[in-house]
């Protein structure tokens, strides 16, 4: 993939970081825009726009450092556990999912619900899932796994600040953003790169193109 394709992918995926965040913010703070049109304030309203739109871009930039990372993941976990890679990341989603789980219902004491946890982990797995599903029909099932890995791990790793925040406003002001852009990423790499149903170009089976060259 050439540098006119990767700044393009960069900034459309920057784009959609920005509309998410701010689509986000309609629902998780809109107190911060109902205190601005009674009175009406456009110089205030348009700063709180400009603000959780930025944000939006920083959780893009967050979710397109984590996606090269998982490229990189990816091949290196193929190279060094080569037939057993896909076992070790169905474990490591089982660990991760365990994680969304178990930490935050333990650092609040109790005081909340640990269905509610289960529930977000089901919904992010679910979402992956189903995400992962049509990268696999648009590519080959042994990208399955590879996709559930970064819709999952890389997902809830890239999500880890949000997390950690009192509340949950701000956790919910980027897991959308994050979601959405893993999403675009994962999705429009192989038409990115020109890979077809046979996987010889995906991200999921890298050593295919050496086998080609040597055949």
């Amino acid at each position: 993939m050439n540098s006119r394709k990767w700044t393009g992918l960069f900034l459309k995926t920057l784009i959609i970081g920005g509309v998410a965040g701010l689509f986000t913010s309609f629902f998780v703070k809109p107190a911060y825009y109902t205190t601005n049109f009674n009175p009406f304030n456009a110089f205030e309203l348009l700063g709180v726009v400009l603000f959780f739109l930025g944000l939006g871009f920083v959780f893009s930039v967050v979710s397109q450092t984590g996606f090269f990372a998982y490229l990189f993941i990816n091949r290196f976990g193929l190279s060094l556990f080569r037939t057993f890679w896909p076992t070790v990341q169905v474990l490591l989603i089982a660990f991760v999912l365990f994680d969304l789980i178990y930490f935050p219902y333990n650092a609040l004491d109790g005081e909340t619900s640990i269905f509610w946890f289960i529930l977000i982990a089901a919904a992010i797995l679910g979402y992956g899932w189903i995400i992962s599903e049509i990268k696999a029909r648009e590519t080959n099932r042994r990208a399955f796994i590879p996709a559930l890995f970064l819709m999952v791990v890389i997902t809830a790793v890239e999500w880890v600040p949000g997390l950690r925040t009192s509340g949950t406003d701000y956790a919910w002001l980027m897991i959308i953003p994050l979601l959405a852009c893993n999403t675009y990423q994962l999705l429009m790499l192989h038409r990115l790169t020109g890979s077809d149903k046979s996987g010889s170009k995906t991200e999921a089976s890298p050593s295919a193109k050496t086998n080609t060259n040597k055949a």
